[in-house]
């Protein structure tokens, strides 16, 4: 219990009677006996209060008091932001293994230096992806399958012939996946796919099939509405695949070490579409 009497005589008439702040001394009785007597008064340091009062607040106890509204406006961003940040962890991985896997090669990439790379630890890796397989696959889809669903409804509203329809194709292919990191996917799966058989099925089933069928869709529409003569569509098909392929390689393998290469992607693709619609198209 502290000593209210030592207290009123360090006071004396420098706090009259007042209840409303409160007064906090930190002190021994040892300290009190060796403060001056001229000291400066206390009124000019701190609130005037009650020394019968000051007794009540007088604790060995820890003194916070913060209101519950300013913690909370303190804490929500920092929340909304985790919040945040763990929702895009999954894309972050995927960014992450994307480069990595184009750069290094799926084999010789580590798990330790995707997470390293999305700047997250390896154990949360694994709560989105159940193996370094599974991450592949997802990188796969978010990539290539999911542009498949868009160009189907592009090609289904499409206005134009069927030979403004296969350029167009060839050059949306370009401009979303051809000029960037994700055709190297294309390259990775061909290099690597002998050792990796699971993930070339996965290939096949998610980008491959919907490939040919959609390119096999296209070519029938113009069979169909007399533009092109008849011809097997399944075989013609693999005519644009294979443009698709040689620039997957050409990015990937050819292009940064052919820096004064003439070769232009874009103006190949329209020729190559081009000469293919003399052989295609009725005459």
């Amino acid at each position: 219990m502290p000593n209210c009497n030592l207290l009123e005589r360090l006071l004396g008439n420098y706090a009259p009677a007042s209840r409303a702040t409160p007064f906090l001394i930190l002190a021994t009785v040892s300290q009190v006996s060796n403060i001056s007597k001229d000291i400066v008064p206390l009124s000019h340091l701190i609130p005037r209060v009650d020394p019968i009062s000051a007794c009540g607040y007088i604790t060995n106890q820890p003194v916070i008091n913060m209101s519950n509204t300013h913690s909370l406006t303190l804490e929500h961003p920092g929340i909304h932001k985790r919040e945040r940040r763990k929702e895009a962890r999954p894309q972050e991985l995927l960014d992450a293994a994307l480069t990595l896997f184009v750069e290094k090669g799926f084999a010789a990439t580590r798990v330790e230096e995707v997470t390293t790379r999305a700047g997250v630890s390896k154990g949360t890796l694994f709560l989105y992806f159940n193996s370094k397989e599974d991450l592949f696959k997802a990188v796969i889809r978010s990539n290539l399958s999911d542009h498949f669903p868009v160009w189907n409804q592009e090609f289904t509203d499409f206005t134009g012939n069927t030979a403004e329809m296969v350029h167009y194709a060839m050059q949306s292919w370009w401009e979303r996946i051809g000029n960037t990191t994700a055709s190297g996917i294309t390259k990775l799966v061909t290099s690597e796919a002998s050792n990796f058989p699971d993930v070339v099925q996965f290939y096949e089933t998610e980008v491959m099939r919907p490939g040919h069928e959609l390119f096999k869709k296209i070519l029938q529409r113009g069979i169909d509405k007399g533009e092109f003569r008849a011809f097997d569509t399944d075989s013609a098909v693999y005519s644009l695949v294979s443009v698709i392929v040689f620039l997957s390689m050409w990015k990937h393998s050819l292009s940064p070490s052919c820096a004064t290469s003439i070769f232009q992607p874009e103006i190949f693709l329209h020729n190559h579409v081009d000469a293919l619609m003399h052989g295609w198209m009725r005459t």
